[in-house]
């Protein structure tokens, strides 16, 4: 396959030193005409009906103007092929998108957990990897293909990609390292940091916290109106609910907020500014992983290709050393950088039992009535 030559020589290149780290992930994007990365902490692309343009659509920030300047410039200078790039604020919206849209207008996304495939899958949105093309699989860590495997009667249609938590995030200045481990999730429904306190605007998320704040197992909330009013109590204190990972890295570094939750990836490109963030895991804290998912109508062969690509160690740890997020790569299988055992949230294991997850079934099963629910009380009710 020529695709799978072109990228082996670029790797060949980047074995052999002849390309840096930033050059090598520029060239990746140049090179793969269906797929990007970018922020939240990566963001979606897919390939256009129309030869002469591709489509790229992420979350803004940072990461998507690395990509720009790195990729998607070079890409358009040396093919003449229009990189389309937008912006999107949540995972609802970028799916509903994707429901309007025509086969094939969007291949390969990058879902944030087990819900959104769950999810893609119940829409009829998801495909079957052929695995003989992806040998690199063979990687990954079993446990996070295995939670995949359940929804999709043993197939495929993604591949894990990054694992990551979010958690508390607090700055030092305003907030002592005690406090927050004596309050844990609590702190953010502390009335004496009223008018600085942060949170993402997800409603999963939100009850989540919620369920923390009462003290609840989140994957089997028994008061659920006891979360509403942490909830609430919640809403009452925030200066602002953040929609996106620039934004959350704006608000604590500009010290608008003091405290929020934050997506460990974002919270440590903070601390590698020198902002004195603080970042805490509490008890039943979220953690989450990605996937790269194939959608339904995509050219399959090529997609499978780029997956593997992906998958090479080489590549894959070069985009978690610049993205913040330990890969999916099994550590007992493939040797790891020194800077990706020191990001928040590795497992040297390889297993993650020490992080919680959303349980897809309960989650979807309770998302029409806790979705509308929640819009209510953001609203105010």
């Amino acid at each position: 396959m020529e695709n799978t030559r072109r990228y082996e020589r670029l790797l060949d290149r980047y074995r052999h030193g002849d390309v840096n780290r930033r050059t090598f992930l520029g060239l990746i994007g140049a090179s793969a005409t269906v797929y990007g990365v970018a922020g939240g902490p990566f963001a979606k692309f897919a390939r256009a009906a129309t030869p002469d343009q591709v489509r790229f659509d992420g979350w803004g920030g940072i990461v998507s103007e690395a990509f720009r300047e790195h990729a998607f410039n070079p890409y358009t200078d040396k093919t003449g092929i229009t990189v389309v790039d937008g912006t999107f604020g949540g995972a609802d919206e970028y799916l509903a998108r994707v429901r309007a849209s025509q086969d094939g207008e969007f291949n390969l996304a990058h879902l944030s957990g087990v819900f959104d495939y769950s999810r893609y899958h119940s829409l009829g949105l998801s495909s079957e990897l052929n695995e003989d093309n992806i040998p690199n699989l063979r990687n990954v860590i079993p446990a996070l293909q295995q939670v995949f495997r359940n929804i999709t009667d043993g197939k495929l249609s993604a591949v894990p990609y990054d694992y990551g938590t979010t958690s508390i995030a607090y700055n030092r200045k305003f907030i002592s390292d005690d406090e927050v481990k004596e309050k844990g999730a609590k702190v953010m429904i502390d009335p004496a940091h009223k008018g600085k306190i942060g949170g993402w605007s997800d409603w999963k998320t939100r009850i989540w916290y919620g369920a923390l704040q009462t003290d609840q197992d989140p994957n089997n909330i028994e008061d659920v109106e006891a979360v509403w009013d942490a909830i609430r109590a919640n809403r009452d204190l925030v200066l602002k609910y953040w929609a996106s990972g620039a934004e959350l890295m704006s608000l604590l570094a500009e010290e608008e907020i003091h405290v929020t939750e934050g997506w460990s990836g974002r919270i440590k490109a903070l601390q590698d500014q020198g902002h004195d963030i603080g970042y805490y895991d509490p008890p039943g804290g979220l953690g989450w992983q990605e996937c790269i998912f194939v959608i339904k109508g995509s050219p399959m062969e090529a997609c499978e290709e780029l997956l593997n690509f992906m998958l090479e160690p080489e590549v894959a740890i070069a985009v978690a050393e610049g993205q913040n997020y330990p890969p999916a790569l099994d550590p007992r299988k493939v040797e790891l950088s020194d800077k990706v055992k020191a990001l928040p949230a590795f497992d040297p294991g390889g297993t993650l039992e020490g992080l919680n997850f959303f349980d897809a079934d309960y989650w979807n099963s309770n998302e029409e009535e806790w979705s509308k629910q929640y819009s209510r009380v953001e609203r105010g009710y």
